[in-house]
C-alpha cells in the first residue's frame, strides 16, 4: 500500500506553495554551475521537470478513481472520498498541485537559461534544441493543468527576482491563459519531430503533443463552464479586472473543432487495432483492450512510460490477491452498449435487467459465459474490455492454481470466477478489503500478469492523450456548431467501427443533425470509450454537468448480500443499491487554492464560492 501514497498520505504531503516558485533556489547538491557542466546533469535536470507530469501517476489521481460516476474507492477515508462527501474547504489540500506546478514551472526558466552554458563536447547544439522545445512544451502543460483544475492562473514568463514584491500577481484572464498556452505550444512545435525515431525518446512529446493539448485548451474555453458561464459574472481581479469571458460565443466551438481537425488531418495517428499487434482478423475485444498493453502504438500523443504498472493493477484487482480497491460503478456499467450498438434503455437492445444467461459462442473475444447474470450479456466488447463483474474468471491468474484461488470451493472449475458477493473470496467478509460497487476496473491490465505472486509483466505507457480522445473532441465540437456535417458520423463511426458495434446513423437516425440527441450520443461515447481516463470527470466539470442529481446519485449491486452457501446461483447479490449519495456544490468546479497562497500573493484572488 506504500505505492498509493497519493491515497493514503496527501492530508499529511505539504506541497511547495507558489511563494516557494518565486524565491526558492534549487534544492540540489551540485552547485549550479556545476549542473550545466555535463550532459548527464543537465539531462537529469530536464527528467526532473518532467517528473512533475508523472508524479503519482499511478492511475489513482482523483479525475480517474472516485471523482465522477464512473468509479469510487472503497477505502472511506481517502481524499476523493472526503471530496465527493462535501468534506472539503480552502485548508483541505486535497490534490493540491498549484504549487507543484509552479515549482516545475520555475524550473523550466531555469534550465531554459542555462542549457547553453553544457559545453558543446558534452551536449550538441541540436540535442540542445530538441530539450529546449521539450521544455517548452512542459510549460504550456503545467499552465494545462493548471488552468482545468484552478481556472485562471498567474501568468509568469521568466524568473522572478528574491526581492520582487510578491503581491503584484494578479490571475489573467482565462482566454488570455488560453492564448499563451497556445503561443508556448506553437513555439515548441518548432523544435518537436513529427514523431521519434528511437523507441528511447518515447514519453517525450512530438508536433502532435503540442497540437493536442491546443486542441484541449480550445475544447475546454469552449464548453459552458468558460464560455458566458453566468456563475462566473463576478469572478475577477482586484482590480475589476474580468476573469471569465462574459458572453457565450458559439465560434469558440468551431476554433476547437479546426484545432482538433488539423491534427486529425496531420495523418500521424490512427485508431489501434489488434492487426497492429500481430492479429490477422480484425477482433474488436482484443483492439478495445490492447490499445492500453501495448509498448506503443500510432494512437498515442502522450503518455508516461514510468508509471506504477503494478500500483494500479494491485489496487483494481481482485482479493484476496490484491486489493478490491478501485472499484467501477452501476452507473458506468449501465452506459455499455449491446453488442447491436443499442444502449440498454432502448427497448429494441434486447437487454435483459435479470435471471442467468445461457452460453455465449463469443465468450472467445471477452462476452458473457453460461451462468454469468443477463445484465452482463452481449454487451459490447467494450464492456467486457473495461469490466470485472460477479462470476466473471479472474484477470490477470495464470496457472489453474493461481485462478482457483479467487474461487470458493464450490465454485471452483478452473477460471477463477470471481466472487463479489458478502462471504465469496473477493466479497466484503471474505478479501480483507472492501468492494462497494460489486465492480472493478479492467482496463490497463494484463492478462499475462499473475497479481496473487505481485508479477505484473505489463510494461507499456500509461496514456495521457490518445487519438480517440481527439476524435471525440472533433465531433462533440461539430455538433454544437455544425449539427448536419458528415463528419460527425463518419468520425464517431471510426470509433464505433473498432469498438464491434454499429455506426450511429444505423442505429439512432434520429440523432444525426439533432444537436441536443447527438450530444448525448457523443457524451456517452466518450464515458465508455475514455473510462477510468480522468476524461469524464473532465467531461461532467466542463459541460456543467457534474452536480446534476444522475451524477451524484452512485449505485452498485449489492455487496452485502449473503449467499449462504449456495455460490454463483445465489441471485440476490444482483440487485441494484445506492451506495453513495454524492454532495455537490457549484463552486467544486474549481479548486481552491489554499489560504497560505492567498496571504503570501495579496493580488491573488481566491476561486468562487471558496
Amino acid at each position: 500500500m506504500n505505492k498509493h501514497k497519493y491515497l493514503l498520505l496527501l492530508c499529511a504531503g505539504i506541497l511547495l506553495s507558489c511563494s516557494k516558485y518565486l524565491d526558492k533556489k534549487p534544492d540540489n547538491l551540485l552547485t549550479e554551475d556545476q549542473i550545466w557542466q555535463t550532459r548527464a546533469n543537465a539531462e537529469a535536470y530536464l527528467n526532473n521537470i518532467y517528473y512533475t507530469v508523472y508524479n503519482g501517476m499511478d492511475g489513482g489521481d482523483y479525475a480517474t478513481v472516485g471523482a465522477s460516476d464512473e468509479s469510487s474507492v472503497s477505502i472511506s477515508t481517502v481524499n476523493v472520498r472526503q471530496m465527493v462527501s462535501g468534506n472539503w474547504s480552502v485548508s483541505s489540500g486535497y490534490f493540491y498541485n498549484w504549487g507543484a506546478y509552479y515549482t516545475a514551472l520555475r524550473k523550466s526558466f531555469i534550465f531554459e537559461q542555462n542549457i547553453d552554458k553544457v559545453p558543446a563536447v558534452q551536449l550538441s547544439n541540436d540535442l540542445k534544441a530538441q530539450y529546449k522545445a521539450e521544455n517548452l512544451f512542459l510549460r504550456g502543460y503545467f499552465y494545462w493543468m493548471l488552468l482545468k483544475q484552478y481556472g485562471p492562473y498567474v501568468k509568469v514568463t521568466g524568473l522572478i527576482e528574491q526581492d520582487a514584491d510578491f503581491n503584484k500577481y494578479p490571475r489573467a484572464p482565462f482566454d488570455t491563459c488560453v492564448t499563451y498556452i497556445n503561443q508556448l505550444m506553437d513555439q515548441a512545435m518548432q523544435g518537436l519531430p513529427a514523431a521519434w525515431s528511437s523507441s528511447s525518446n518515447l514519453g517525450r512529446p512530438t508536433k502532435g503533443s503540442c497540437m493536442a493539448i491546443k486542441v484541449k485548451a480550445a475544447v475546454l474555453a469552449a464548453s459552458p463552464l468558460w464560455n458566458g458561464n453566468p456563475s462566473f459574472a463576478n469572478f475577477k481581479n482586484q482590480d475589476g479586472t474580468a476573469l471569465a469571458p462574459a458572453t457565450a460565443d458559439v465560434n469558440k466551438w468551431k476554433i476547437a473543432a479546426d484545432a482538433a481537425k488539423r491534427l486529425i488531418d496531420s495523418g500521424q495517428y490512427k485508431l489501434f487495432t489488434n492487426l497492429d499487434n500481430g492479429g490477422t482478423t480484425f477482433n474488436p475485444y482484443e483492439s478495445v483492450r490492447d490499445v492500453h498493453l501495448t509498448n506503443w502504438n500510432d494512437e498515442i500523443i502522450f503518455a508516461n512510460v514510468g508509471w506504477s504498472r503494478w500500483g494500479w493493477t494491485k489496487c483494481a484487482s481482485p482479493g484476496p490477491g490484491a486489493y478490491n480497491m478501485y472499484n467501477a460503478t452501476q452507473n458506468l456499467v449501465d452506459a455499455f452498449s449491446m453488442i447491436n450498438g443499442r444502449t440498454i434503455d432502448d427497448p429494441a437492445s434486447n437487454y435483459v435487467e435479470t435471471g442467468f444467461a445461457p452460453a455465449n459462442s463469443t465468450a472467445t473475444w471477452g462476452g458473457h459465459r453460461k451462468g454469468e447474470w443477463n445484465m452482463y450479456a452481449n454487451r459490447e466488447p467494450r464492456f467486457y474490455a473495461n469490466i470485472m463483474y460477479n462470476a466473471r474468471p479472474v484477470v490477470p491468474a495464470q496457472t489453474v492454481d493461481d485462478k482457483n484461488y479467487y474461487s470458493s470451493d464450490n465454485n471452483i472449475d478452473g477460471t477463477g470466477r470471481v466472487e463479489f458477493y458478502y462471504n465469496g473470496k473477493s466479497g466484503q467478509k471474505s478479501s480483507g478489503s472492501n468492494n462497494i460497487t460489486g465492480y472493478l476496473p479492467l482496463k490497463r491490465i494484463s492478462p499475462n500478469s499473475n497479481i496473487r505472486q505481485d508479477n505484473v509483466t505489463f510494461h507499456g505507457p500509461y496514456i495521457l492523450i490518445r487519438y480517440a480522445e481527439i476524435l471525440l473532441d472533433y465531433v462533440e465540437a461539430l455538433n454544437e456548431y455544425d449539427p448536419n456535417n458528415a463528419d460527425i458520423v463518419k468520425y464517431l463511426n471510426m470509433i464505433r467501427t473498432r469498438a464491434g458495434i454499429p455506426g450511429i446513423e444505423t442505429v439512432y437516425p434520429d440523432a444525426v443533425g439533432n444537436t441536443a440527441k447527438m450530444r448525448e450520443h457523443i457524451l456517452r461515447e466518450r464515458q465508455v470509450e475514455l473510462c477510468f481516463e480522468s476524461d469524464r470527470y473532465s467531461t461532467l466539470v466542463r459541460r456543467l454537468l457534474l452536480g446534476l442529481p444522475k451524477y451524484t446519485a452512485i449505485y452498485g449491486m449489492d455487496v452485502n448480500a449473503n449467499d449462504n452457501g449456495t455460490g454463483f446461483s445465489f441471485t440476490g447479490f444482483y440487485n441494484r443499491k445506492l451506495f453513495q449519495q454524492r454532495f455537490w456544490d457549484n463552486k467544486m468546479y474549481l479548486f481552491p487554492i489554499q489560504l497560505g497562497d492567498i496571504e503570501r500573493d495579496r493580488a491573488l484572488v481566491q476561486n468562487p464560492g471558496w
